[in-house]
């Protein structure tokens, strides 16, 4: 499993970058593209879930409101993505990867997509 703080650090890096979410430029291998994949896939769901989340903040919030739940809702939200796009997600992942190896001209090892 890839060690959370330098995911967390790639998407950093790429959300202060021109383009938002993580980029293509770079990969040159199968394993680069899988991991790509799947932090855009975790960055997408991460807007779905913040999206979900917004109705409720009219009240208390997730966990009663405060300057703390407006600090770290967002870190929380991207956890769950993250979470989600482990498991398996919603499949965007694996398309992107075979996208991303297509656009690049790489090809898939035996047995995959």
């Amino acid at each position: 499993m890839a060690d959370p703080l330098l995911s967390s650090a790639f998407l950093t890096q790429q959300l202060a970058s021109a383009e938002p979410g993580p980029s293509v430029k770079a990969v040159r291998t199968e394993a680069e593209a899988e991991r790509v994949a799947q932090e855009f896939e975790s960055f997408f769901l991460s807007q779905m879930v913040a999206s979900m989340f917004s109705g409720l903040q009219g009240g208390d919030g997730e966990f009663g409101g405060g300057a703390g739940e407006k600090a770290f809702s967002g870190l929380l939200h991207e956890e769950y993505a993250k979470v989600f796009a482990a498991q398996g997600g919603i499949g965007l992942a694996d398309n992107l990867k075979a996208e991303i190896l297509r656009m690049q001209g790489i090809e898939l090892s035996k047995g995959q997509i």
